[in-house]
């Protein structure tokens, strides 16, 4: 893959200048968005604006319901050239806003049967309305655009309600990357993080993968005064959870990569002094080896089956892959390096740390080399260490950040287009 460049340096001016007039509607949409958010298979209204967005620039074609309420919109330059993918997810979280802002949530729903507020707490009102300014400004220059730019916005990449599909996998399968197929597709997620102005970047494996495991340990019941009489499946649970910590502190080799175990739930037994029938489980898993998952994963099985097993116990461990690792394609990294640091300036792009999070973006990776990347949103005045992170109720961006996000994903395309013509 060639170097990134962009030749014409007129068009790199011109897309600055359409993003700096574009701000104040940037803005509004992400405020309009923020106080309107929608969970993951349900954003038919932010869907609704997108679609009306896209087919008021005239692009070439607007698909919706694409992965149930997604929206894929194609824009093809005068000059003929290459394809590239820019890719927003919309859904926001089940968490109650807490944040001081005039634009703050109200929403509430239902989510997997129970009664939850709505807020964008990880900046997915961002991500859209970055993309959406981003569609504006190239739709302005598509008489100098060499190739064609495809706009995936994606729904449901918190997870969709339980039994339902979702978010990248389904739009990828409802064919998301065809007609016309990217050659490489970019994304960015804003970040408490970073202070504003600054990208965080790096090659190969960048965010987690994300799987969940379910433990059920299976006893007898007994009074809780006479447990000989039964078989303790909390003790035994207990057991479960300290042997799962040996996997990642004395199994895993950890100079290749790093890797966590979790246990973020135990549920078992209604009284002090009854031993219950059974315990269970659930809890995460997070690699950034896609050998080192498949291993944890027979690991966890194991480790609980063979503790439950020494004490007479019975265990059913269900290990469920959800997110693929995250791994930015070194050749077009290092390619669209220099145009990130030419739009936020040498000593504002950093090396980015790995991130245990993880992103269903990885998905489009295992099509298409990809390139996902940090915009910081913290304001100045705020130590990212102590800032709300994302997910939190008090999660705040500084919406002076986003302006570089836009510019960040334009150029971007630009230059990968112009780098790419045959």
């Amino acid at each position: 893959m060639p170097a990134s460049r962009n030749t014409d340096h007129r068009l790199a001016a011109r897309i600055d200048a359409g993003v700096a007039a574009s701000v104040p509607q940037l803005i509004a949409w992400r405020r309009d968005l923020h106080e309107h958010p929608e969970l993951g298979n349900r954003e038919v209204r932010t869907a609704a604006i997108v679609a009306a967005h896209l087919r008021a620039l005239e692009f070439d074609e607007v698909r919706t319901e694409v992965g149930i309420t997604g929206v894929v919109g194609v824009l093809r330059g005068a000059l003929p050239g290459p394809v590239v993918a820019l890719r927003a997810d919309m859904d926001a979280l089940p968490v109650e806003e807490r944040a001081d802002v005039p634009f703050a949530s109200k929403q509430k729903t239902t989510w997997n049967g129970e009664s939850v507020g709505v807020m964008h707490a990880c900046g997915h009102d961002a991500h859209v309305a970055i993309l959406m300014t981003v569609a504006a400004v190239l739709a302005g220059l598509r008489s100098q655009l060499a190739g064609t730019v495809k706009f995936i916005f994606q729904p449901a990449e918190e997870m969709p309600p339980e039994g339902e599909e979702g978010g990248a996998r389904l739009m990828i399968q409802e064919g998301a990357l065809e007609n016309p197929a990217p050659q490489a597709i970019f994304g960015l997620h804003v970040t408490s993080m970073l202070p504003t102005g600054i990208i965080g970047c790096r090659a190969g494996p960048a965010m987690a993968s994300s799987d969940t495991f379910r433990i059920t340990v299976r006893g007898r019941q007994t009074h809780g005064a006479m447990p000989w009489r039964g078989v303790d499946p909390i003790v035994t649970a207990a057991q479960v959870v300290l042997g799962l910590q040996t996997i990642v502190s004395r199994q895993v080799d950890l100079t290749q990569e790093p890797a966590v175990v979790t246990v973020g739930a135990i549920k078992g037994g209604n009284r002090e002094n009854i031993i219950p029938d059974t315990v269970e489980m659930r809890g995460t898993i997070r690699t950034f080896d896609e050998a080192m998952r498949d291993d944890i994963h027979g690991r966890v099985k194991d480790t609980a089956e063979h503790i439950a097993r020494s004490a007479r116990a019975g265990c059913e461990v269900c290990v469920a892959k959800k997110y693929p690792v995250t791994v930015n394609d070194a050749e077009l990294t290092d390619a669209m390096w220099p145009t990130l640091e030419r739009v936020a300036g040498r000593d504002h792009v950093i090396r980015m740390p790995k991130v245990a999070g993880s992103e269903d973006f990885s998905f489009y990776q295992h099509v298409v080399p990809g390139l996902f990347f940090f915009v910081g949103v913290t304001p100045p005045s705020q130590d990212p260490k102590t800032a709300a992170p994302n997910h939190s109720p008090l999660f705040f961006i500084d919406e002076a950040g986003l302006p570089l996000g836009v510019r960040a994903l334009a150029h971007a395309a630009v230059d990968w287009l112009e780098a790419n013509v045959a």
